[in-house]
């Protein structure tokens, strides 16, 4: 017992020490966890066996594919038909190939052996992938959902992988028992429970071909039957108890419950979430089960991530560094020029392009299952399943790495609307609109239907072309550059309004048309307070921070429905917005660029003070009567009389 507190210790430790650190400096969550596992195993040795911990921490992959599923109605499943079967397909099938020629020619391999180490090093890291790309905010992207949908083929293809798997055993590959015979899986104390005497549980063992189909689709139907018909029901029955913790137990009991049958039908237990979670997607339970089971997912992950990194044997690292790291890199081209290839031929473009590209090149934890397996059935001897192993492990270990080269090199990669000129810019107005998304949007609409037209400039050529079907004229190029904003008429406009969606690229367009034209009006956009001090630094006159006023409104509707009246609500707000307004435009004096405001002791004291002088003069309006009279004293009293009324 004190062993396994000792290490659930350090695994925790070690979480909460290396993740935030990897965090700060840019690499990620995912680094982190495998860093640590490095340390606290072949670098200190805290950690010597690994095993037990993951197959624990392969769960949180189970967790990972039920959340989402719960993101995937059957519908946009269907959607996706053509990427899962045409990208996913053509990416497991070229990967598989281009591996197993590999094997034969170069390394001679036998073609059962060299085919089963493709399907293995054919997949992808599912868990580092998707926890990367989701926190990077990439999974929206173009490359992120085609990522994504090569993701989930592999996932689907494990269940032929493993059903292939057997019929690849070569004889001269089993292993010897103590008597010199050939000992294969299945036929010595190991089948029997080995020395603790466990039983695999199993429905398909004996059954005949038909029997384990039968069984198999019965198992996929009852999953399906249960998430549609049993759930709900069962669900009320728990919200009886009005207990949050059954919530939770209930959460896990359908993703625990679901992969143990699959397991017992042969299936992988991941597709097995993956198909509940995808049944449940329309139920009205969804954000219930997402919130109780998201803690559990991430801290499985966690560990998951550092059982791998622990589970590197650097001995056999050692022994021939250059040529597994050479391996290692070799296999990361061959996956990379694929990916590439598949990228162009399904039109995937630019950073998306390189995202897909430089995302999926690495081997995965699926390949773990499969060389455990594969070694098991005799199909790989255990020299080279244990170099295959730790090629996995680093070419796991590599992916962080490339997302930050991505990240470091993304603007670089033109796309195709950066490739493409800029349009000839043909007439000019008195207001120019840079950047048309979903805020300039807004701003040009109110304007055409007050009467007045704009210059409109976008570099994403896609909204230009949106716009375009809908009669409302706009000019493809980055509206930072000087050339465009002079043929488009910065010398003679009278306002700018800067909504681009790059927080540095506004300051920077400030600050030039500011220079150019010192009696311009610049109405921009501002994504946070911070952005705000730059802006006006920078030179802008009207500064809106793009959620300030729909946060404002839905605050006015709550005041409402407590029981103030419509006049005694508008009026709290416009205090509200006043004197925030002018507080930012004091506090931009107090901010130091490159200094955090909870660092900046004058920010802080004067935001203090500014809070207080709201809250004076809201009490003192009140007071005053400046609200109607059937208002109480303060918004809470309002809120109680009205509450005390309706009783």
């Amino acid at each position: 017992m004190e062993g396994v507190l000792f290490e659930a210790v350090i695994f925790l430790l070690a979480a909460i020490v290396a993740v935030p650190v990897a965090v700060r400096f840019g690499m990620g969550s995912v680094l982190g966890y495998l860093f640590a596992g490095v340390v606290i195993g072949p670098v200190l040795g805290l950690i010597v066996d690994t095993e037990d911990f993951q197959h624990f921490a392969e769960f949180g992959v189970v967790l990972m594919l039920f959340l989402i599923g719960l993101e995937l109605s059957p519908r946009s499943l269907w959607e996706m038909r053509t990427k899962l079967v045409g990208l996913g397909g053509l990416q497991i099938g070229l990967t598989t190939a281009s591996v197993m020629l590999l094997c034969i020619y170069l390394f001679g391999f036998a073609w059962q052996t060299s085919l089963a180490i493709g399907m293995i090093l054919g997949l992808s890291s599912t868990a580092i992938v998707l926890q990367t790309l989701t926190e990077k905010r990439l999974m929206r992207t173009g490359g992120g959902r085609a990522s994504f949908s090569v993701l989930l083929a592999q996932d689907i293809a494990v269940i032929p992988m493993l059903a292939l798997l057997p019929l690849l055993a070569l004889p001269g590959v089993a292993g010897f028992g103590p008597d010199g015979s050939i000992q294969r899986p299945g036929t010595g104390e190991e089948a029997h429970g080995g020395e603790h005497g466990a039983v695999a549980m199993s429905l398909v063992e004996g059954l005949p071909a038909w029997g384990v189909t039968l069984v198999t689709l019965g198992a996929v139907a009852a999953v399906v039957l249960i998430g549609i018909y049993a759930t709900g029901p069962l669900f009320r029955f728990v919200h009886l108890a009005r207990l949050r913790e059954l919530y939770t137990a209930f959460a896990l009991l359908i993703v625990v419950g679901i992969a143990f049958l699959m397991t017992l039908v042969g299936l992988s237990p991941a597709l097995g979430a993956f198909l509940a979670g995808v049944v449940l997607a329309n139920s009205e339970f969804r954000h219930e089960l997402e919130s109780d089971i998201q803690p559990f997912k991430g801290l499985l992950l966690g560990l998951f991530f550092i059982t791998v990194g622990a589970g590197i044997n650097f001995e056999v690292l050692f022994r021939a560094p250059l040529d597994l790291i050479g391996l290692t890199l070799l296999l990361m081209l061959i996956k990379a020029i694929v990916l590439y290839t598949l990228a162009l031929a399904f039109r995937i473009k630019g950073r998306d392009r390189w995202l897909f590209t430089l995302g999926l090149a690495q081997a995965g934890e699926f390949g773990f299952v499969l060389l455990t397996f594969s070694q098991q059935l005799s199909v790989l001897p255990a020299d080279t399943a244990e170099r295959l192993l730790l090629i996995v492990a680093l070419s796991m270990l590599l992916t962080p790495l490339a997302f930050i080269v991505y990240e470091r090199t993304q603007h670089r990669m033109q796309g195709p609307a950066e490739t493409r000129e800029a349009d000839e810019i043909d007439e000019q107005q008195p207001i120019i609109i840079a950047g048309i998304g979903r805020f300039g949007q807004v701003v040009n609409r109110l304007l055409m239907l007050s009467g007045l037209r704009a210059v409109v400039l976008d570099h994403n050529l896609e909204t230009i072309e949106t716009m375009r079907r809908f009669g409302i004229k706009g000019f493809f190029g980055d509206p930072t550059r000087p050339e465009l904003l002079h043929a488009a008429g910065i010398e003679n406009a009278r306002v700018l309004v800067v909504a681009v969606d790059d927080k540095e690229a506004a300051v920077r367009l400030v600050r030039y048309a500011r220079a150019q034209r010192p009696d311009l009006h610049i109405v921009a956009r501002a994504h946070d307070r911070v952005h705000v001090y730059q802006l006006v630094q920078a030179g802008a006159n009207d500064v809106v921070r793009e959620m300030f006023d729909s946060s404002l409104r839905a605050g006015r509707y709550v005041l409402e429905n407590m029981g103030l009246t419509d006049g005694e609500a508008a009026r709290i707000e416009h205090v509200f917005f006043r004197r925030d307004r002018d507080g930012l435009r004091e506090l931009a004096e107090f901010w130091k660029p490159g200094v955090p405001v909870s660092e900046n002791e004058a920010y802080m004291e004067r935001a203090r003070q500014l809070n207080a002088e709201l809250e004076t003069e809201l009490v003192s309006r009140l007071e005053e009567g400046d609200l109607p009279e059937e208002a109480d004293k303060t918004p809470a009293g309002a809120a109680e009389v009205r509450k005390s009324e309706a009783r």
